[in-house]
C-alpha cells in the first residue's frame, strides 16, 4: 500500500510530496520525493511494538536548510573529492568547496537538494517508488547529462530494497548512496554507542587530516575498525588512535569482503534493549561507518528530539572516497553506452539477546 499526501512547498514554491509505504507486518517507510529523502521508518521490535528508527524532521521546512544529509539520496557522488577537482581523459574538472578544502556529497546542491520525478508501483507484495532526475552538464561542475533512476521497495521480509542507476552522454564520475542516520532503540534519543556491530570487511581506506583516503589499506587486526566479529560501537570509539582521533569517531570506508558488483552480506548491527536487528547488503565494494561525529545538539528533529553527537549511525554502501583520484580504487567512471546499476537491501528483524 502506498499513500500520497502533499509535503510542503520550498523556497521556490515548488510542491513535493511524501509517499508512505506499508507492508504486512505493520513495516511503513515514509519517502519525499525533495532529495529522495527517508523521512521515517518504523520498525518492530522483538515485542511487535513499531517505533522509527531514523532522524530527520516533521516537516519540509527542516531539510531546506543546512542540514547534515538525514536519509537523502547522495549524488553525484558520495563521499569526498580531494580539493574538489580531478582529471577524466585528460581535462580537469573543478567543483565546489563544501567541506573544506574538500568537495563533500554532490557539492552545494547535490542530489538531497533536488526535486525528483516520481512514479508508485503498486505491488501488495512489494509496493515501490521510483524517483528520477536528470542532472545536467556541468551541474556543480560535473561533466555529462546524467540520467538517475533511484527506485525504493518495501518487502514482506521487512526489507528495504534500494535500486540505483544511471545513464551518461559524457564521460563522468558517479556514486551513488543513502545516507540515512539510524538508532534502532529510539531514533536518536539516545546515544548509539551500546549497538552491538559486525562489518565483512577485514580492512579499511585511512585518512589523512583532511578526512581523504590514501593508495594503501589499513587492517583491521588489532585496531579499533576491527568488527569482524559483533562489538558494541562504543567499544572503541574514544582510542587514541591516530584514525580515531582524526575523524572525532568513525567515518572510515571499510573494503568490503566479496566481488564487486555481486550481492553480498556487508554489516549487521543489533540492538540489545529493543531486540531490533539491521542487516546490509549490497553490490557495492565499500561501506562507509559514520558515528554522527558532527552533530552537536544544534538540531531538533522530529518530536523535538536534540540530535546529539554520537545519536546515530550510517551505513552508506558506496564505492571508495576520492576514486577519481585514485586508479588503484575500483573505477567510479561512467562512459556513455555503459549503465550504472547498484543495489542495496536493508533488512530488519528482531530478536531477544
Amino acid at each position: 500500500m502506498i499513500e500520497k499526501k502533499d509535503f510542503g512547498k520550498t523556497g521556490n514554491g515548488e510542491t513535493t510530496y511524501l509517499f508512505t509505504m506499508t507492508n504486512a507486518n505493520g513495516m511503513k517507510v515514509s519517502i519525499t520525493n525533495f532529495g529522495g529523502i527517508i523521512t521515517h521508518l518504523f520498525v518492530p521490535d522483538k515485542n511487535g511494538k513499531t517505533d522509527d528508527v531514523v532522524l530527520g524532521f516533521d516537516s519540509l521546512d527542516g531539510y531546506l536548510g543546512d542540514v547534515p544529509y538525514f536519509g537523502a539520496i547522495i549524488g553525484r557522488y558520495g563521499n569526498r573529492i580531494a580539493e574538489g577537482k580531478f582529471e577524466l581523459n585528460g581535462e580537469e574538472y573543478n567543483l565546489a568547496i563544501n567541506n573544506e578544502p574538500n568537495n563533500l556529497h554532490g557539492g552545494n546542491e547535490g542530489f538531497d537538494k533536488v526535486i525528483w520525478n516520481y512514479k508508485t508501483i503498486e505491488d501488495e507484495n512489494k509496493p515501490g517508488l521510483k524517483l528520477t532526475y536528470l542532472s545536467k552538464d556541468g551541474e556543480e561542475g560535473f561533466p555529462g547529462n546524467l540520467s538517475v533512476a533511484v527506485v525504493y521497495y518495501l518487502t514482506n521480509d521487512n526489507e528495504i530494497i534500494i535500486e540505483y542507476e544511471a545513464e551518461t552522454d559524457k564521460p563522468t564520475v558517479c556514486n551513488l548512496t543513502n545516507h540515512s542516520y539510524f538508532n534502532l532503540k529510539d531514533g536518536g534519543k539516545s546515544k548509539i554507542l551500546d549497538h552491538i556491530l559486525k562489518i565483512n570487511s577485514g580492512k579499511i581506506t585511512p585518512v589523512n587530516e583532511n578526512l581523504i583516503p590514501g593508495r594503501s589499506y589499513l587492517d583491521v587486526e588489532n585496531t579499533p575498525f576491527n568488527f569482524t566479529e559483533p562489538k558494541k560501537i562504543g567499544a572503541d570509539i574514544n582510542s587514541d588512535h591516530e584514525q580515531i582521533i582524526r575523524a572525532g569517531g568513525y567515518d572510515h570506508n571499510f573494503a568490503l569482503n566479496g566481488k564487486e558488483n555481486e550481492m553480498k552480506f556487508a554489516a549487521k548491527v543489533y540492538e540489545p534493549v529493543t531486540g531490533r536487528i539491521l542487516e546490509v547488503y549490497t553490490t557495492e565494494p565499500g561501506i562507509q561507518l559514520y558515528s554522527s561525529n558532527f552533530l552537536d545538539g544544534s538540531l531538533k528533529g522530529k518530536n523535538n528530539i536534540v540530535y546529539d553527537k554520537r545519536c546515530a549511525f550510517c551505513l552508506e554502501t558506496q564505492h571508495y572516497p576520492d576514486s577519481p583520484n585514485n586508479p588503484e580504487f575500483p573505477s567510479t567512471v561512467l562512459n556513455p553506452g555503459e549503465k550504472y546499476r547498484t543495489t542495496t537491501i536493508y533488512k530488519f528483524s528482531a530478536a531477544e539477546y
